[in-house]
């Protein structure tokens, strides 16, 4: 009896393993029932794509920077590019913010680079350097031009408690370009003066000297400056191409320029709050297109002279009506 119970079990044991391989089998060939978005092998031969494919981005054949071109015949400087691309293209989420705020902040950037005649694609350095926002980074450099204070007053900006001009988009703006055009004259081209607003002119004095070089394609400058001029160049390429990049926005998709008047503001500002109500506006929209105010009030003992933008009353609710 024992013995018959055993040859029993053995046989639904053996039939179990065989129906248990069986569906398997059959899961693997066929997939899910009403599963429509099934795993396909990267080996298959059939017509069926993966679901998410993974590609090369494109490498411009040809590509300069402020005019220069940029070796691509040689292989560490393509691969070096190739990293940036990589790296810029499949971070899709911060580069579709990018190309976003792109279009709210290079209208405003632009025509200062042309004022000063610093090239057109230092508005790209911009973007490295914060992402196009009020960035603060460890060292206590600030704003999108990622000014340190000691730097920001030499190039003539006002920085205290509660003004601090490095916020400022337009002002930050031309002491960069100060800074750059400095920069230019003493290396001779804008290559060079990229990489000195990041490692700093006594930084790659002392490299150029070290290494006797003086072409940043030649020169060996750390990991973040290594890659710098290189990231600003990715940045060119996607954005004057976005959807060979695969970035499609749309125009309504983009961030507009905030619509603004100015006022003119020579004496002490008790509330900025106040001040804003006066205006049909809040404080944080004043905040938000003055981010140089950096206190609730403006004592402004010397009585200087500031300029304040005020957000049209229209265009925070009409911002994408158009």
């Amino acid at each position: 009896m024992a013995k018959k119970i055993f040859q029993q079990k053995h046989i639904l044991l053996l039939s179990a393993i065989v129906i248990i391989a069986f569906l398997s089998v059959s899961f693997l060939k066929h997939g899910t029932a009403g599963c429509t978005n099934r795993v396909v092998s990267i080996f298959s031969d059939d017509s069926t794509r993966i679901q998410n494919p993974v590609y090369q981005v494109p490498i411009p054949v040809n590509i300069d920077f402020a005019g220069e071109a940029v070796p691509l015949n040689l292989f560490d400087v393509r691969e070096s590019l190739d990293r940036e691309l990589q790296v810029n293209t499949y971070w899709h989420s911060q580069t579709v913010l990018l190309l976003k705020r792109a279009n709210r902040y290079f209208p405003v950037i632009e025509p200062i680079l042309n004022e000063m005649g610093v090239p057109d694609d230092f508005k790209y350095l911009a973007v490295a350097e914060s992402a196009l926002t009020q960035a603060v980074s460890p060292s206590q450099a600030v704003g999108f031009w990622q000014i340190l204070e000691g730097t920001g007053k030499e190039l003539g900006l006002e920085i205290n408690d509660e003004v601090d001009e490095r916020y400022h988009i337009e002002k930050s703006t031309y002491a960069a370009c100060k800074f750059l055009l400095k920069s230019y004259k003493k290396y001779g081209n804008w290559t060079m003066a990229a990489a000195s607003y990041n490692f700093g002119r006594n930084g790659i004095q002392r490299q150029m000297e070290r290494q006797d070089n003086t072409n940043y394609y030649d020169m060996v400058l750390g990991e973040e400056t290594g890659r710098y001029v290189y990231r600003i160049i990715a940045f060119k390429a996607i954005f004057e191409n976005p959807q060979q990049y695969g970035f499609h926005l749309k125009t309504n998709e983009l961030y507009p320029p905030i619509r603004f008047f100015e006022v003119e503001v020579d004496s002490t500002v008790v509330s900025f709050a106040q001040f804003a109500k006066t205006y049909s506006t809040s404080y944080k929209m004043l905040k938000l297109l003055n981010p140089w105010l950096r206190e609730s009030y403006l004592t402004n003992k010397e009585m200087k002279k500031y300029t304040i933008k005020i957000p049209n009353p229209e265009f925070r609710e009409n911002a994408y009506d158009n």
